[in-house]
């Protein structure tokens, strides 16, 4: 609790805004516990929406963490190993809110054991939602216990069993790309609705999962180096925005792919597309500013991270690291599920957006997961950096 409570001003004011978020939101999902899913703007037509949107940006935000594994333990790479235990923590923190996400979008949340490995009936292996919820719960724990490993040896001040930490990390590469594949085959596999049923929803989703997760990294990154002892190379930071910039190429490319094939073959399928960036019947969607802005952030952000000066250049860098940030956030949310529900499949529109309720414990939620996170880095920081151990603990005692 010691390690916890040090901090300076800002340190405080932060764990006072995610208190308050939580606070708030816990209120409002007692409104809905009480009265049920009414109180969200989900009805018949658009079943799944804002939950289940920040449900699928966080799988990808938790699956970025073998962004840093693949070039430190499958290329050695010495300057990025130092901080792998960061991309850990973020996953640990991504799939928590993930679940809390599902546990809100159920109107019966007391059935949400079923959804538990072996104590729950999950209709597995023919149910998607089945093999959803095994993936995400042995990614979860497959980082956990690395994670608690290594600061574990930490503490007692021993070096980690390789032959356990090893294999596990390794492990983890073929689980994080698992966790977002099944994720798009919940939706792709979906013959009825048109604008999910495509082949490169997959990849699209992997690619702009390895641009968001590092793009918190490397802010949180360059907060720990000027707050704490933290310290990381520049050259490690700079190899991060690299890879993103790859990873971005990649899900432009593939979003413009799928664009192209809208707007040429101009079949009956295209009312999706026209619905998120236009609109329907010459009225305006109430989401086309938000797929205009999703795909103005993520085009000017890869244009950022393609160029070594701006991308080498902190400022430069960190407003990249926000666009596309949001450009994702919008792209697995609100661009994703609404569009795919609007016409529906006998031809009515009903324009969702996100009620009051779902804003407040979406945002509840958030401040859950970046509490937890938040307090995971400052116990980690506590182990790597201030020499927190058993031995000074007893000498604290003597």
């Amino acid at each position: 609790m010691r390690m916890i409570a040090k901090g300076n001003i800002a340190y405080y004011c932060w764990l006072i805004l995610l208190l308050i978020l939580i606070l708030q939101g816990g209120f409002a999902y007692l409104h809905q516990f009480e009265k049920g899913l009414i109180v969200t703007n989900m009805r018949d037509q658009v079943s799944w929406a804002f939950y289940i949107g920040n449900f699928t940006f966080l799988v990808g935000v938790a699956a970025a963490a073998v962004m840093l594994v693949i070039p430190a333990y499958v290329y050695n790479w010495g300057p990025i190993k130092e901080i792998v235990v960061y991309g850990e923590l973020l996953a640990v923190a991504a799939i928590s809110m993930c679940l809390g996400f599902v546990l809100v979008d159920m109107g019966r949340p007391d059935r949400f054991w079923h959804l538990t490995p072996i104590i729950g009936i999950m209709n597995f292996p023919s149910s998607l939602l089945a093999w959803d919820a095994i993936v995400l719960n042995i990614y979860l724990l497959v980082n956990l216990t690395v994670v608690t490993n290594i600061l574990y040896s930490l503490f007692m001040k021993k070096h980690y069993n390789h032959k356990i930490v090893l294999p596990l990390v390794i492990f983890s590469i073929p689980m994080a790309v698992s966790i977002h594949t099944v994720t798009a085959f919940l939706y792709n596999g979906m013959a009825a609705r048109p604008y999910w049923n495509s082949a490169i929803l997959a990849p699209r989703f992997l690619a702009s999962a390895f641009c968001s997760g590092p793009a918190i990294l490397l802010i949180l990154f360059q907060v720990l180096r000027k707050t704490t002892s933290f310290r990381i190379k520049d050259e490690a930071i700079h190899k991060v925005a690299e890879l993103m910039a790859y990873a971005m190429f990649i899900n432009l490319f593939l979003f413009f792919a799928e664009v192209f094939k809208e707007y040429y073959s101009n079949t009956q399928h295209i009312v999706y597309m026209n619905y998120l960036f236009f609109g329907l019947n010459g009225k305006m969607s109430p989401i086309a500013i938000w797929g205009w802005l999703s795909v103005l952030f993520g085009v000017i952000a890869f244009l950022i991270f393609l160029f070594p000066k701006t991308r080498k250049n902190f400022v430069a860098m960190n407003i990249g690291c926000v666009m596309i940030y949001t450009s994702v956030y919008i792209e697995k949310g609100i661009a994703l599920i609404i569009p795919g529900y609007t016409p529906t499949v006998l031809g009515e529109i009903y324009e969702y957006f996100p009620s009051i309720h779902e804003l407040r414990i979406s945002a509840a939620i958030f401040g859950v997961g970046f509490l937890l996170f938040t307090l995971m880095i400052k116990v980690s920081n506590s182990l790597l950096f201030e020499e927190l151990s058993i031995e000074t603990i007893k000498n604290r005692e003597q």
